[in-house]
């Protein structure tokens, strides 16, 4: 008798949701929650409209739509069904997008140094994002940044950049180091275009000049001393995304393609293409856990200089290796983590990790089989904390620590957002 229950029961779910979208109209739709976000916004970037037929697909993909948003960090929605017609109320639970931005930490020569800055995610409540930090490392740097991904239409948007940044970085040559200040002063501007639900592109250039003006450290004939060039980098990126957001939480596949073709008149660096794709999976493991993953594969014109464009680093791709430790024209990086909650109430979340970073990288003017020579294979294993504020937006604090499996090298690393 209990069982002949149950499957009337699911007939009569399934029946009352095909019926619901068969003849269903929708008579209204409305935004509830927001305090600084426009209702007309969220109106404009959703599918789901009044005098439409109802669609329960339709419905679904705007929820992800609108938990895609940095202003919103979660949202649900109430539907009200009656003589064929339906209400539609989507509710919002906003999160806090002015962010101010404060570090300090010693640099590698024992310099103070600080960054000051400030970014809204939702300025005027209509999902632009505009902010810019000054940052003190012995050197003057600074930035300024808008992005607008609908602003002159639900798919179509601008982004531009402006940036002046000095470090201190070391170059490789002949098995031997030198430091170097670089300074790269950057102005881009990008056009941005969603081509459907889960398919995107960004594409665009930067014009910018580079700077290097020797410091300390190894020399050669073949390597200047003060070095600077003007360059034109052509930018397109793919993105496909089919990821679930509860909070925290991530569930489902994302892939970003990067392209990008530098012109540059010098001798020291050619003409060259690179490229690289981030492919993410993510899987929900109970309620708690959360297992992240990301394969990073990218190659570049394999030119034997110095300048190399991709970087062995802490922040980048190997926690625990430290900073810019070596340049390849080519990688292959590996990170996977399991992430659990050990804490989680109105506003605070706590989570520990456990992760593993491998890589291995093509010596600049080298061959694919670098790829598995024992010298440029590392892999560090470590693990982490999280304090995750849920209603501030990418706020996420983290501490990992690394140790190598391959050498000695071990070290902490600190961040805002998830590594990855």
């Amino acid at each position: 008798m209990k069982k002949l229950i149950t499957i009337l029961f699911l007939f009569q779910f399934v029946f009352l949701a095909v019926s619901q979208e068969d003849g269903t109209i929708i008579s209204s739709v409305t935004f509830k929650g927001m305090k600084k976000t426009r209702a007309s916004f969220l109106a404009s970037i959703t599918e789901t409209k009044a005098g439409e037929a109802y669609s329960t697909k339709t419905l679904n993909q705007d929820l992800t739509i609108l938990k895609r948003l940095p202003a919103v960090g979660h949202a649900y929605v109430k539907t009200n069904v009656e003589n064929g017609k339906c209400d539609i109320e989507f509710h919002i639970q906003e999160s806090t997008t002015i962010l101010p931005e404060l570090a300090f930490w010693t640099t590698t020569n024992n310099r103070f140094a600080y960054k000051l800055g400030v970014y809204d995610y939702n300025f005027l409540g209509r999902n632009i994002a505009v902010g810019g930090f000054y940052q003190n490392n012995g050197h003057d740097t600074y930035a300024f940044n808008v992005r607008a991904p609908n602003l002159f239409s639900k798919k179509f948007g601008l982004g531009f950049s402006h940036q002046n940044w000095k470090s201190e970085e070391p170059l490789f040559f002949d098995n031997q180091t030198a430091n170097y200040l670089y300074n790269n002063i950057s102005t881009e501007l990008l056009g941005l275009y969603q081509i459907n639900f889960n398919h995107q592109i960004t594409f665009g250039f930067n014009y910018f000049q580079e700077k290097y003006q020797y410091l300390n450290g190894a020399t050669s004939p073949q390597v200047p001393r003060d070095l600077k060039v003007n360059k034109i980098l052509y930018k397109l990126l793919y993105t496909y995304e089919n990821l679930e957001y509860y909070f925290h939480y991530l569930d489902g596949f994302k892939s970003i393609l990067y392209l990008q073709y530098v012109t540059s008149q010098n001798d020291f660096q050619d003409k060259f293409i690179i490229a690289w794709n981030d492919f993410f999976y993510y899987d929900r493991v109970g309620k708690k856990g959360n297992w992240a993953n990301r394969l990073r594969i990218g190659f570049a014109s394999n030119n034997d200089s110095p300048f190399a464009p991709f970087a062995l680093d802490n922040n980048i791709n190997l926690r625990g290796v430290g900073f810019i430790v070596d340049r390849g024209t080519a990688s292959i990086v590996y990170n996977t983590e399991y992430r659990h909650t050990f804490y989680d109430k109105k506003w605070l979340t706590i989570q520990g990790n456990a992760f593993v970073d491998a890589g291995t990288w093509r010596q600049p003017g080298g061959r694919i089989s670098d790829f598995w020579k024992s010298e440029n294979v590392r892999a560090y294993s470590g693990v982490g904390i999280r304090f995750i504020n849920k209603r501030i937006y990418n706020a996420v604090f983290r501490i990992d620590y690394g140790i190598s499996l391959t050498d000695n090298t071990n070290g902490l690393v600190f961040g805002i957002g998830q590594y990855f």
